[in-house]
This record gives structure tokens, C-alpha cells and sequence, in this order.
């Protein structure tokens, strides 16, 4: 009978350490996913500007300076200065193939290689989100520059 228990008992052990070791992926899919949908909903109110871009060291802030950035529900993304209007596209989503659980804020405008808002172009890292800030940031593969891209409600 005590071989019977003891057997019992180390059975019961060995699945609650199992268990215990089991990562469950889909409580971070579904935190990123509230977290997407909760970054969506704030970048979709109002308009934009650029209050900070930083280049691999380089303050390009000005490049941006009197744009005004509209993320619009259908994916669009519009930033125009009164005098120019530039159309883009815009998503975040869920980087599941990184390590870290990241989201990426992806910017997309159709522009040639010397145009400002290409430099724009890229799956950026958020750093910190609120209803009036967004920071962004991109280590870049190739030469290992660090670009930041800040976004403040108007």
C-alpha cells in the first residue's frame, strides 16, 4: 500500500513540475494583441508631428518640421504640410519571430531613396507609448545605427 501512495504521490509531482514548466504563448499573444488594438485606437485620434528624429546620430528633426501625420483607420497613413501631401500606409503588429515580444509600429511610404520620409520606412520598435507620445526606435541589421522616431499628439 505505501509503494502504492508513494508511487501516487511521485506521479502527481512529476505533472505539477511538467505543468510548471509549460510556457503558455498565447497569454502573450493576447497581451500584445490588447496592446496593439489599445496603441490603434490612440494613433488613429487626431494628428501627429515629428518631435524628434535621430538618424544614427544625426538630428533630422527638421526634415519633418510642419508635417502633420494622420494614421487613419483603413491602414493610410497622410502627412502633409498645408503645401505637400504625402500617402503612405501604417500597421503594428505582433513581431512573433523576435525574442522579446516586441510590436512593431511599420511606416511605409511609397518614395524614392532620397526623399526624407524614406528614411521613415522601417518596423519600428515602441520604447514607450502613452494618448500624447509615442517613441519609437530601430536598430538598424546592416551597419548597427540606432534611429529614434518620436511622435507627439497635436
Amino acid at each position: 500500500m505505501k509503494k502504492r501512495i508513494y508511487f501516487s504521490f511521485l506521479v502527481m509531482l512529476c505533472f505539477s513540475l511538467m505543468s510548471l514548466t509549460c510556457s503558455n504563448d498565447d497569454e502573450n499573444v493576447n497581451d500584445n494583441n490588447q496592446q496593439i488594438s489599445q496603441i490603434e485606437n490612440i494613433v488613429e485620434s487626431g494628428t501627429w508631428r515629428i518631435t524628434n528624429y535621430i538618424d544614427s546620430g544625426e538630428n533630422e528633426t527638421s526634415d519633418f518640421t510642419g508635417y502633420n501625420f494622420s494614421f487613419n483607420s483603413d491602414g493610410s497613413l497622410i502627412a502633409s504640410n498645408g503645401t505637400n501631401t504625402l500617402t503612405g500606409t501604417w500597421s503594428i503588429t505582433d513581431d512573433s519571430s523576435s525574442s522579446d515580444d516586441d510590436i512593431d509600429f511599420n511606416i511605409f511610404f511609397p518614395v524614392s531613396d532620397n526623399n526624407d520620409f524614406e528614411d521613415l520606412n522601417d518596423d519600428w520598435d515602441i520604447i514607450s507609448n502613452t494618448s500624447t507620445k509615442i517613441e519609437l526606435i530601430d536598430i538598424s541589421g546592416g551597419n548597427g545605427g540606432t534611429d529614434n522616431l518620436t511622435f507627439e499628439k497635436n
